[in-house]
């Protein structure tokens, strides 16, 4: 009951959005505008902030980061067995496939912040910073043909993969913060989580499944809120994590579905539809799930 009410806010915030998405008609160049500064801007600012000024115990990090790659690539394995299970395209299939082991970073920072403070937010930072190549090679690879020089580029590109380096290399050089540099990450990570938490609310779009049926969108809920936190809670304790990067990895991997998994299926002629609806499922029933897994550790 505790942990509930620990993450009422930040799902309150989700379920604002959608709101705010559904009655203020704000249009959807503003939720796209808001999207953009969230990723580009305020993210990988909060991300830059927490791990600069946080002791990390890089011996404890790398079990972490070991038991939320353990963690995905079970759901991956469990995940292919959607295409041998409920009939669909395969491009249907790749589509979907990514909905079992993505995760949505910005719910994942916002709870491990409110858990833990700074040090929560540092210790996501590596494992969601660690594995974005990971799942990006699996949801890439799995949909179409592009070449690696392609993947690549998206990777180099990438924000919080860029702002997770830095602020490991700044943070391990033991390089000084500036005053007013150090207080304006503050203001910008102060934003960061609310703003990001309003934008996934307004992302929410709930329509019924279509190729597979309820029977193959049932088990990839089964596979990303289910199977891959039980992978991540023994791998945990078979590797002794305690404390901040025990609840770290349990988080990371009960995250529901990022929607950044919708931006690949659309940008690369897949089943945006479907997978929406997934991403948008997989977040609501996360809000139950998820306080379930707190409450168990």
């Amino acid at each position: 009951m505790n942990t509930a009410l620990t993450l009422l806010p930040d799902f309150s915030l989700i379920l604002l959005g959608v709101a705010l998405r559904r009655w203020m008609h704000l249009g959807d160049h503003f939720w796209a505008g808001v999207e953009k500064l969230v990723y580009f801007i305020l993210f990988p600012a909060l991300l830059f902030n927490a791990l600069t000024r946080t002791p990390l115990a890089l011996a404890t990090a790398l079990p972490l980061v070991t038991t939320g790659a353990s963690a995905m690539i079970g759901a991956m394995v469990l995940g292919y067995g959607a295409r041998w299970l409920f009939p669909m395209t395969p491009m249907s299939f790749a589509s979907q496939f990514q909905c079992a082991f993505r995760f949505n970073t910005y719910i994942g920072i916002a709870i491990a912040g409110k858990l833990h403070g700074a040090a929560g937010i540092a210790a996501m930072g590596l494992v969601a910073g660690g594995l974005v190549p990971l799942a990006n090679v699996a949801a890439v690879g799995m949909m179409a043909r592009h070449g690696e020089a392609h993947f690549l580029r998206e990777l180099v590109r990438n924000p919080l993969v860029l702002a997770t380096v830095s602020g490991l290399i700044w943070n391990i050089a033991g390089l000084p913060m500036p005053a007013p540099a150090g207080q304006m990450l503050g203001r910008l990570a102060d934003a960061a989580v609310a703003l990001g938490l309003l934008a996934v609310g307004s992302a929410l779009k709930l329509r019924g499944p279509s190729e597979g049926g309820m029977g193959a969108a049932g088990y990839l809920l089964a596979v990303k809120l289910i199977a891959m936190p039980a992978i991540a809670w023994g791998v945990a304790i078979a590797l002794g994590l305690s404390g901040v990067y025990f609840d770290v990895a349990l988080v990371f991997a009960a995250l529901p579905t990022a929607s950044s998994a919708y931006i690949l299926a659309a940008r690369m002629g897949g089943d945006a539809p479907r997978v929406a609806w997934l991403i948008s499922a997989s977040t609501l029933l996360a809000m139950i799930s998820l306080p379930l897994w707190l409450a168990l550790r």
